[in-house]
């Protein structure tokens, strides 16, 4: 391998290329852009697009494309050559400015929600500037947003960088307030954990409901899984190590800060933490990141899961968002300092994000909602459904203080001492951790632990961004106002804390006793995706987005269409996947099962004599009771299926899905599971849960 620090960046046309080989005058124009958001110039985009191209075709580049982030929750990309023809039957490698800036890919054939007909088919692909271009397969990948010919967002990147702004303007007029004369900019900031698995692809392809959904639809449980938590931050098995180093080099090539690897809870289950990056570029490097796990693993025979729930019994993926706020100067705005309780501005901005958190929880549940996601949270490490924040105890105190009107009592840092003379003393942290908490603060963040880890963390960063925007711009309204500042703002954190500490919660989220703790103080419960999406169509909901420019209403009710059609389909094509299997594996692993007990229990009859024929009469009756009462569970699920299909308004669609469907579903699974324990394996030829978990050494 070449040196890291060689082959960091190397695929990137990032600031230190530019700066080399662009005009200095260029340069300085196009790094405004992009620091500070500013506008292209047409003469910048052409200079820059002939300095890229040649770049690009210096490391073998052929191709470009417009990389974008449509709303199925991956990513697109349409290739073009920069062949042009010239006299003589031959080329010229050329790439233009206009080429750079604007790409035209076919709108009608992603979803839109209702946005776009299919005789509405022109969209445009729009460079962000904020985000480098790199190579990848011999192509430059040029990051861009995609809009509609009439302007509607069609993407997930646009309302997030919209979403920024909205954060940065509000969070400004706070800054000032305090005679900050130096930031020019607040950025939002997010360090994204990936969970997945590994599994060996030769197994995988075994498995039909792995290929078509990305989870298992049926298996039983192996004698051993997760109890021995011997998995986690254990030993990386060889062939995960090589995965590992290759998915490393591969991200650091690409500028992608890959920092954190490690065996997860689960077996079969891993990690892998970046550092924290400017919230849309963060996005952009987590996408990347799992592609690069689904193609490097393919490399080496093996398969990725990115499902949220691939196995049942056994914890979920997640992927953890972990968000700050902090300037151009490198301030952080969460930060503490060593004495939080004197921190009027970090104080401002904590209450802000609690405020945020507390109005607009339905909208932070909606954000982590789908149909995946519906299996994991709740238990394994995810946290349940109800929004809630876990501060810690110091500043819990010294919020209750406040509230309280009380002196507050700094507690002396402390050492933690382990007991062994040989091993250092050392400061113990302000704050536990909470694995339980869905929005836990951790020293200068919080962590958003609701996100499935097929997610696109543009969703999540959307909500956070445009409801803490909101609370800073009723902030910033009222301070702005304020004849005597210190005496008001000491008010507003008083005030704002008092009303909001409901969504504060310090203990554990499992608990029976804290889902009826949190009806009492308010808080919503919303269990499935079909409950929770309503809330983004609210007219709460419109009002933030549209006051803050993030989504306008009709790019709203789009997605809420999207989500609800993806939800559809995708318990659609599981049940499909899961009558199939039945129909064509399943019955036939027991038929043939039950078809060679009877032979032998047939052949001990017609010998005679004292032979015990109990074993098998008791077997084949039990096999044969479950393989009849498998048929008419599969019955059932096939006539739900066809009744979805009937003409239904989404969201009526949708709840039928969930009642009707995904329990029939569940029902046929209870079925098939019991059979899989008493079958043979000579005829339950299906990997198993033990196979599959265990395969990769």
């Amino acid at each position: 391998m070449k040196d890291i620090s060689t082959l960091f960046a190397s695929m990137v046309f990032n600031e230190t290329v530019m700066q080399a080989r662009l005009p200095k005058d260029i340069f300085k124009k196009l790094k405004k852009t992009m620091s500070l958001g500013k506008h292209l110039e047409p003469d910048i985009a052409n200079s820059v697009a002939n300095a890229m191209k040649d770049w690009a075709v210096e490391r073998g580049a052929t191709h470009f494309t417009h990389w974008f982030q449509p709303m199925t929750g991956t990513t697109a990309e349409k290739h073009d050559s920069f062949i042009s023809p010239i006299s003589g039957g031959r080329i010229i490698m050329e790439f233009s400015g206009k080429e750079l800036v604007r790409g035209e890919p076919d709108a009608s054939s992603f979803p839109s929600g209702g946005l776009r007909a299919t005789f509405e088919a022109r969209g445009y692909t729009i460079w962000d500037t904020t985000s480098y271009a790199f190579i990848k397969d011999g192509t430059l990948c040029i990051p861009t947003a995609f809009c509609s010919y009439s302007g509607e967002a069609l993407d997930k990147k646009t309302p997030l960088l919209r979403s920024m702004e909205a954060l940065d303007k509000q969070a400004m007029r706070i800054l000032k307030l305090f005679s900050n004369t130096d930031a020019q900019r607040v950025n939002t900031t997010v360090g994204l954990e990936q969970e997945y698995f590994l599994i060996d692809k030769d197994l995988f392809l075994k498995r039909p409901d792995l290929i078509y959904t990305g989870r298992t639809l049926f298996g039983a449980l192996p004698p051993k899984g997760q109890e021995l938590e011997d998995h986690y931050f254990g030993c990386i098995k060889p062939r995960v190590s090589a995965f590992m180093k290759e998915l490393d080099e591969e991200l650091w090539k690409l500028g992608v800060y890959a920092k954190t690897k490690h065996n997860e809870v689960a077996p079969a289950q891993h990690e892998l933490a970046p550092v924290f990056m400017n919230t849309n570029i963060a996005t952009d490097h987590n996408q990347l990141t799992m592609e690069l796990m689904k193609s490097v693993a393919n490399k080496h025979n093996l398969a990725c899961l990115l499902h949220e729930k691939p196995f049942a019994g056994v914890n979920g993926s997640g992927k953890h968002n972990n968000w700050s706020m902090g300037t151009d100067t490198g301030m952080n705005l969460l930060e503490p300092g060593e004495t939080p309780y004197e921190n009027a501005q970090f104080l401002l901005f904590l209450v802000a994000v609690i405020k945020a958190v507390d109005e607009y929880q339905d909208l932070l549940r909606v954000s982590a909602a789908s149909a995946g996601n519906d299996h994991r949270l709740g238990a394994n490490e995810a946290p349940p459904a109800i929004v809630s924040m876990f501060l810690g105890d110091e500043l819990t105190d010294i919020l209750e203080a406040i509230d309280s009107g009380s002196a507050y009592k700094g507690k002396v840092k402390s050492e933690v001492e382990i007991g062994v003379t040989v091993l250092p003393h050392f400061p113990k942290d302000a704050t536990d951790r909470n694995r339980t908490s869905p929005f836990a603060f951790t020293g200068n963040k919080f962590e958003f632990r609701m996100l499935g880890s097929m997610f696109s963390a543009a969703g999540p960063n959307i909500v956070l961004n445009t409801a803490v925007a909101e609370t800073l711009r009723e902030f910033a309204d009222k301070l702005e106002k304020s004849k005597n500042f210190n005496q008001d703002l000491a008010t507003l954190v008083k005030e704002t804390f008092h009303k909001h500490k409901r969504i504060v919660f310090n203990g554990n989220n499992y608990a029976g006793e804290w889902v009826e703790e949190a009806k009492r103080r308010g808080l919503s419960n919303l269990k499935t995706t079909v409950d929770a999406l309503p809330a983004f169509i609210s007219k709460k909901s419109v009002g933030l987005f549209t006051q803050h420019h993030v989504f306008t209403e009709p790019e709203l009710h789009s997605r809420y269409e999207i989500l609800l059609e993806s939800y559809c389909k995708q318990l659609h094509i599981e049940a499909l996947t899961m009558a199939d299997m039945v129909r064509k594996e399943i019955i036939h692993f027991c038929i043939s099962y039950q078809s060679e007990i009877a032979k032998l229990l047939e052949k001990k009859k017609t010998i005679g004599g004292k032979f015990d024929v109990s074993l098998e009469e008791r077997l084949l009756e039990r096999i044969s009771t479950l393989t009849s009462c498998l048929l008419k569970k599969l019955d059932a699920l096939e006539n739900a299926i066809i009744e979805a299909k009937s003409d239904r308004e989404i969201t009526e669609k949708a709840r039928f899905y969930r009642d009707n469907v995904f329990v029939a579903m569940s029902e046929l699974r209870l079925i098939s599971d019991e059979l899989e324990t008493i079958t043979a394996k000579k005829y339950w030829t299906l990997p198993t849960y033990g196979e599959i978990l265990f395969s990769v050494i």
